[in-house]
């Protein structure tokens, strides 16, 4: 009983959020679990498309890499890199993928997409350039407001700091104390407050299983 009520509400708070989204001129497809998302990631990329992606947990949770890499796509693979200038290289020409594929940070209840990033190619290419985005997001993600996320974002990030190997302070304390060094990852923040100029162009995934991603 406790799953199906679990369940029934997820998928509840994701329809409401997905009816706000699309109001603001993204496509929404509401998925139960990984696999689900695999799925409909396939359904949205043609083959031989070129692909780029932002760092997502989420994405490789899903076995999104893995597809990527089975050489039906022309994928911009940011992980194969052997030098900085290699990945910095391989995220510029990103700018002119087909589909670029990311999560965000969170969103809030009324539909604005809220990011974080460290160097900013991740926000820079949803923003402009890529002719699609696809985000794909769990609704652990789903916030109040903008204010929320950033409470969200600041809980999260010392994990995702640690999760990178960084010698930040928040990897000794587990706490973000808005540190100063050059490792830090909290450095752009964006708010996608809508797609209504480019209707269509965010594809977003959202998955009611709450296990994933960070």
């Amino acid at each position: 009983m406790r799953k199906e009520l679990l369940n029934w509400k997820n998928f509840t708070l994701a329809s409401k959020l997905a009816d706000n989204l699309e109001k603001k001129g993204h496509k929404v497809f509401i998925v139960k679990n990984g696999k689900e998302a695999l799925e409909k990631l396939k359904e949205l990329l043609p083959e031989n498309s070129i692909v780029a992606t932002g760092g997502s947990l989420t994405l490789s949770e899903i076995g999104g890499l893995e597809l990527l890499r089975s050489g039906k796509y022309n994928f911009l693979d940011r992980y194969s890199a052997k030098t900085k200038e290699e990945k910095e290289e391989i995220e510029r020409k990103a700018f002119l993928a087909d589909y670029y594929i990311c999560s965000a940070n969170a969103i809030t209840e009324d539909g604005k997409i809220v990011f974080l990033d460290g160097n900013g190619n991740r926000v820079a290419a949803v923003i402009y350039g890529p002719k699609n985005v696809i985000l794909i997001s769990s609704i652990n993600k789903i916030v109040k407001d903008v204010p929320e996320a950033r409470e969200r974002i600041k809980f999260i990030s010392p994990m995702n700091s640690k999760r990178l190997n960084l010698n930040t302070p928040c990897t000794q304390t587990a706490i973000c104390v808005n540190c100063s060094s050059h490792q830090r990852i909290c450095n752009y923040f964006v708010v996608i407050e809508s797609g209504h100029r480019h209707p269509g162009r965010f594809k977003i995934i959202l998955i009611t299983e709450e296990e994933l991603g960070l």
